[in-house]
């Protein structure tokens, strides 16, 4: 167990480390002019007092560089090649964003042009066209554990390179109405507005997710932060480099947490887990397979099935084209299906 003064140090050397790789990132957004200079609704206004005066009508020769507002985050290199480089980091660090530039550690500034996007996932890939970066190294986020410690570099309200230390607070967190998509890392490592695409890291300097999103009341840090695990956004931020886009597996139903009072119902036993069907959309693999209103779906190639969020990654994640066997509960009694997978559109 590692004592304050190890710690301490441990923590140094993966700063020193990590730090040249993480970057921050500034998207420039068009803003209306109109909307940037009349502080309240001008509607509203004109039905409350009449005509707006002249003194408080908004210019409209405002030049370009006073149309545009700002937005702070991090990334860090993923991927170098010869003459360019690869940087992750959040897609709503980026969304509609006129131009995106990065600084590295040692001040040097690139404008960076957005390779890809997954909105599914807010995840995107920047690319700037310098190869003279070193990518951080990715470890493996299914074999961290809870307790772990981990570290969050970034930029947390425009000030660069900040770090925060904490622990692993739980695993695999899902239907939190963040992305489409969730299997968050939970920490209580300081994660604030900025830190958003930084990289959550272990104690050996390795990626094991990247910061998102927070808990919070207050718009600030209250203990509770997520970060996408490493393994999730490597594949995701492949499929962008090498295609654009990222191909989903799809199924075709729509699904709700199986309820107690729900498998009372049915008539299940008592203590029955399972996601419930509630709709099968037409033509899709799962009409195609025959499910039906109200089956339960129990297993999903040869895997139980308990969370509903972990099962929308699975069918997100399996190849389009490929056969799956899913097992059912029609009726209380047990049925397997077999589904060909279609893609997402």
């Amino acid at each position: 167990m590692l004592n304050p003064r190890e710690s301490g140090k441990a923590f140094a050397a993966v700063t020193r480390q990590v730090s040249p790789s993480v970057v921050s990132v500034q998207a420039e957004f068009p803003v209306d002019p109109a909307s940037m200079q009349f502080p309240f609704d001008k509607d509203l206004f004109k039905r409350l007092f009449g005509d707006l005066p002249e003194g408080l009508l908004p210019p409209t020769d405002l030049p370009p560089e006073a149309q545009v507002e700002t937005s702070q985050g991090s990334g860090f290199v993923f991927r170098a090649e010869k003459s360019r480089s690869y940087i992750l980091t959040t897609y709503h660090v980026v969304q509609d964003a006129r131009s995106v530039r990065v600084m590295l550690l040692n001040g040097k500034e690139f404008e960076a042009s957005v390779k890809g996007v997954d909105t599914h996932s807010d995840i995107a890939v920047l690319e700037i066209p310098t190869g003279d970066t070193l990518p951080l190294a990715l470890g493996d986020s299914a074999q961290l554990d809870v307790g772990e410690w981990v570290l969050a570099i970034g930029n947390p309200f425009g000030l660069q390179h900040t770090l925060t230390a904490g622990v692993v607070s739980a695993k695999g967190r899902t239907a939190l109405g963040i992305n489409d998509y969730e299997d968050f890392i939970q920490t209580d490592a300081a994660i604030n507005p900025g830190n958003s695409g930084g990289p959550l890291v272990n104690l050996d300097a390795q990626v094991v997710g990247m910061n998102t999103a927070i808990f919070s009341s207050s718009g600030g840090y209250m203990g509770i932060g997520f970060a996408i695990p490493v393994n999730f956004v490597k594949t995701v931020a492949e499929q962008l480099i090498q295609q654009g886009s990222v191909v989903r597996g799809q199924l075709g139903v729509l699904i709700e947490t199986l309820t107690r009072e729900t498998a009372q119902r049915l008539q299940l036993p008592a203590g029955q887990t399972g996601i419930l069907v509630v709709e099968v959309q037409p033509g899709t693999p799962a009409a195609k397979a025959g499910f039906r209103l109200d089956d339960v779906i129990v297993s999903y190639a040869g895997k139980p099935v308990r969370d509903l969020g972990a099962f929308r990654n699975q069918v997100a994640a399996t190849s389009p084209g490929s056969r799956q066997p899913i097992g059912i509960l029609r009726n209380g009694k047990p049925q397997t299906l077999s589904v060909e997978i279609g893609q997402l559109p």
